[in-house]
């Protein structure tokens, strides 16, 4: 992959508030590594995947993922819960 087509893709997601994960901010190339970088610098877990990504990078900021997402996402949020359970 070429560095320039790097993606990232930031969730966010609170039960108490939200229906569904939403997209907080998604780029590429340099916005790729930044968001990467202050995800580091604030101990926010950190997931690969291409594929994922490349789908969540056609949806809006701020806009919630849609239905058919849940499960990969679900799966996503599965991993951060217990790198954080390992953490605390």
């Amino acid at each position: 992959m070429k560095e320039d087509s790097k993606k990232a893709i930031a969730l966010k997601y609170e039960p108490q508030k939200d229906k569904a994960p939403k997209i907080v901010a998604k780029g590429r190339g340099y916005i790729a590594d930044k968001i990467v970088e202050i995800a580091k610098q604030h101990g926010v877990p950190l997931k690969e995947d291409e594929a994922l990504v490349e789908v969540l990078s056609k949806l809006d900021i701020y806009e919630e993922i849609p239905v058919e997402l849940y499960k990969a996402v679900a799966e996503i949020l599965v991993f951060v819960y217990k790198i954080k359970n390992k953490v605390i």
